[in-house]
């Protein structure tokens, strides 16, 4: 599969914002052209906040972030792109004649994705030349955690053009979903808006606060469509008899005058001004940026619930969540390749962050562990135990672990783990690891394992292969000319 080489952004607000923080995130070079006098600060700061995000997201190794260019033309901006990204705000004339100028200054074999929520792309695309190769492309904010892309072609749109466009989307995390048909506003602002339209009818007439709107939809079905959408929602509430018998039960109730769906409430001012004042209440004083982490940890929390769904498969958003992380592994796995085996390998880099930390502010003792999992998860991709290995039916399950706690990682600090080899047979592997705060280099925790070579499939131990043992044993050979580390072999509460 090709991924995208380079990208183009054209506007960098809340949206352009979120596809270029996606883009630079997945290691991807991105030019930007926004005419507004602060879209660097701007996008800087939506930039933070995904790097927030994505450090507690996933512990894959990300690729280097892609390099970051504000150019001062359009012209300049999508020379030499591949993937451009139109998101200029939301109005027919002007979308079409980005579209088209971008149209006469790209690659011929550039794709070219519009932002629009709504516009139909056979309108975008009348005055463009090479009209084939428009798309709509829209994400959903924050386009840097949201995965979906609802993907349109116009008349004019080309069956190669989809397929390419949808063929990148998953190496950068994210995932195409074809509209056959073009209509206004595609699927998803569809059922929006159609639950919009009554919740401005639900505050029009008094029946509650916008407050409580919204904990009627995050307490309870937010929480079922967040994993199972709205038909397998309802398949389940259809009991053993499934979907047919819930239709049957509650089909009915749709011919009841229970929506206004067809009557649109009035905004007029005395309406506006009280859905702001509600608002700004709910708000509480908290500013745009703080809700924006705030919403950004609350999705990094059900993504992370979601992956470990389905025994461990991973569930809807948390499926593909799990698959962008094992491509992750699988480009990154090799990076630790090139340690120097005469010292311990240091083997992960991370941060502390706000999803690691305790009230105090500092890392809550579960995620030491984590950490010293990944690096023996590491040292195993670094002998030839990725992904591959383990689907084939083997690995190496800890049997024991020991931590000594000695001193404290803090949130937003630097760390990283270096791990020692102690002794290797054909089944067992014995290791040390130390974790560094990386600004000091004081040792703030150690762990020693042991791990065994098993055989998934048969449930037991068994010897490795020849080619990981070549490498463990290289590895393990290097380390036993090292000094053994203080406190390897320690039992719980000895005495120093």
């Amino acid at each position: 599969m090709t991924g995208i080489s380079k990208a183009a952004c054209i506007g960098g607000g809340v949206i352009g914002g979120g596809w270029i923080a996606r883009f630079l995130l997945a290691g991807i070079d991105v030019d930007v052209f926004d005419p507004h006098p602060e879209a660097e600060r701007i996008v800087g700061e939506v930039i933070a906040n995904a790097e927030k995000a994505y450090a507690m997201l996933t512990g894959a190794p990300l690729p280097p972030r892609g390099r970051l260019t504000f150019c001062k033309t359009l012209e300049e901006a999508v020379a030499g792109a591949d993937w451009i990204q139109e998101s200029v705000p939301e109005r027919l004339d002007l979308k079409r004649g980005v579209l088209t100028q971008i149209d006469a200054a790209a690659r011929p074999d550039a794709l070219i994705g519009s932002s629009t929520s709504g516009l139909l792309p056979t309108d975008l695309q009348r005055d463009m030349k090479h009209p084939e190769r428009l798309f709509v492309a829209h994400p959903y904010n924050p386009v840097y955690l949201l995965p979906l892309v609802e993907m349109v072609g116009g008349e004019k749109t080309s069956a190669v053009t989809i397929k390419a466009a949808m063929d990148k989307l998953p190496p950068i995390g994210m995932k195409g979903v074809h509209i056959a048909k073009e209509i206004e506003a595609f699927v998803g602002d569809r059922l929006l808006e159609a639950l919009w339209r009554e919740a401005l009818w639900l505050i029009h007439d008094d029946i509650c606060t916008v407050e409580t709107l919204d904990d009627v939809i995050r307490y309870s079905f937010g929480l079922r469509w967040a994993q199972m959408g709205l038909f397998q929602t309802y398949r389940i509430a259809g009991g053993e008899a499934g979907m047919r018998h819930f239709l049957a039960q509650f089909g009915p109730c749709l011919a009841w005058p229970w929506t206004k769906l067809t009557d649109v409430v009035d905004l007029d001012d005395a309406l506006i001004e009280k859905i702001g004042r509600q608002s700004d209440e709910q708000a509480a004083g908290l500013s745009i940026r703080e809700l924006e982490r705030i919403r950004d940890e609350n999705l990094v929390g059900i993504l992370q619930s979601l992956k470990g769904g389905h025994g461990g498969k991973g569930w809807g958003a948390g499926k593909l969540l799990k698959d962008f992380e094992q491509t992750l592994w699988a480009r990154g796995g090799d990076a630790a390749a090139s340690v120097d085996p005469s010292k311990p390998l240091r083997l992960v880099e991370t941060k502390v962050s706000p999803a690691w930390v305790d009230y105090n502010g500092h890392m809550t003792e579960h995620r030491y562990l984590q950490v010293f999992g990944d690096t023996s998860d590491a040292l195993l991709r670094l002998v030839g135990v990725d992904l591959a290995y383990v689907e084939a039916g083997h690995s190496y399950y800890t049997v024991e672990s020991h931590i000594r706690h000695l001193g404290e990682a803090k949130l937003g600090q630097a760390i990283h783990s270096t791990c020692q080899v102690l002794a290797a047979d054909d089944k067992r592997l014995h290791v040390f690891h130390t974790l560094y705060a990386t600004a000091t280099g004081e040792a703030l925790a150690t762990a020693e394992h042991m791990l065994l070579h098993v055989d998934s499939k048969m449930g037991k131990a068994a010897p490795a292969p020849a080619a990981v043992l070549d490498k463990v044993r290289m590895i393990a050979a290097a380390h036993s000319e090292l000094a053994l580390p203080e406190g390897a072999g320690r039992c719980v509460g000895e005495k120093r």
